[in-house]
């Protein structure tokens, strides 16, 4: 067994993606991820990449954009207003099929907000603030070692799918030390290995490779062959709805109550539920893993014989719930816990909000 280590969140992910195969960053320091482009500026140049600092983040989203339509492996991250500026490259990354890892560590806001934790970016990563029509898969880890094992597997994922993929990481887990057990280093390409492995890559003219001119382009002025591109990238996130749902399911049977919850939140609710159960209360938890593709076949899994109550906690004013419903479909009435501003409630204050709309569900 590999032997465990004490990390921070940030360092903990900057070094899981540079295991994954990350060898190129590009970023811009905003709290509360900074630790990462401070641990990209020191480690990815001893280990066979490169870092930069961009001038914005519209810059780093833009350089991300140029490096990984050279076949280079990108990693960027940034807090939550610093996404909001990159969301319009996002869009051209979909629309180029151009791969990349994305990593939002979550403040609350809106506009400059605070830096301390929140989840009010679930909107934003779900459905994105870029234009058209676009889907970036996005995992929300609820520890700092399934976040490890995430952006671990994420640069090889975004390749095969060619597609961004990305990570929403609240700022508690950005910012608090766990033990994590890290993966070991993946293969990083060569030059000539890029051309082999991302034939779509722009990697310069090789007259004895008898390759066709390779373009990447979001432009496509006929509205006939935009339509059709726009259907062919459906077509793959169709796909990618089936293929990448992950999602936890906790004492569904029986349950009285059943809790939604993602990322730090989820970790309160499993404090909550044991709580509960010690009052005579059965809650059970459906934890979305991936938020998009949402888990909605999760909800399937519900007791409608005993469940009476679904409630989405979360650190919004309720963004989630909209996909909770959804799932729920009228079975059942989906209620809301939750807190803003930064502010994180206690267990205790989980349990107690929750009997109250239990005998008001009655």
């Amino acid at each position: 067994m590999a032997e465990k280590v004490l990390m921070k969140g940030n360092e903990a992910f900057a070094e899981a993606v540079i295991r994954g195969g990350c060898r190129f960053y590009f970023g811009y320091p905003i709290t509360p991820q900074s630790e990462i482009p401070e641990f990209m500026a020191r480690e990815l140049n001893k280990r066979g990449g490169a870092f930069l600092q961009a001038e914005s983040e519209l810059g780093a989203i833009n350089m991300t954009y140029g490096c990984a339509a050279a076949g280079g492996n990108v990693f960027i991250s940034s807090s939550s207003p610093g996404i909001s500026l990159m969301q319009e490259g996002m869009s051209f990354l979909c629309s180029a099929e151009v791969p990349c890892t994305i990593l939002n560590v979550s403040r609350c806001g809106p506009g400059v907000g605070g830096i301390q934790p929140g989840q009010a970016d679930y909107y934003q990563m779900t459905r994105g603030g870029g234009n058209g029509d676009y889907r970036i898969p996005t995992f929300a880890p609820a520890n700092i070692q399934e976040a490890v094992d995430i952006l671990y597997e994420a640069p090889m994922l975004a390749d095969q799918i060619r597609n961004p993929v990305a990570v929403l990481a609240d700022g508690m887990l950005g910012q608090m030390m766990e033990p994590v057990e890290l993966p070991e280093q993946k293969k990083q390409y060569s030059a000539d290995e890029i051309a082999e492995y991302k034939p779509w890559a722009l990697t310069g003219y090789n007259a004895k490779a008898d390759k066709q001119r390779v373009v990447v382009k979001s432009l496509r002025l006929q509205p006939e062959a935009l339509e059709e591109h726009v259907e062919k990238l459906f077509e793959k996130y169709h796909r990618l709805e089936k293929e990448l749902v992950r999602y936890e399911a906790i004492d569904l049977d029986g349950a009285d109550i059943v809790f939604v919850a993602f990322g730090t939140m989820s970790r309160l609710c499993k404090e909550a539920m044991e709580i509960l159960s010690e009052q005579g209360i059965k809650a059970g938890l459906i934890r979305p893993i991936s938020i998009w593709p949402f888990p909605l076949e999760a909800f399937d899994k519900i007791d409608f014989g005993t469940t009476k109550v679904v409630i989405s906690t979360e650190l919004s004013m309720g963004q989630m719930i909209d996909d909770v419903r959804l799932g729920v479909c009228g079975r059942l009435p989906v209620r809301l816990i939750h807190r803003t501003g930064g502010m994180i409630p206690t267990s205790l204050e989980v349990v107690e909000k929750a009997k109250t709309i239990l005998e008001e569900s009655k």
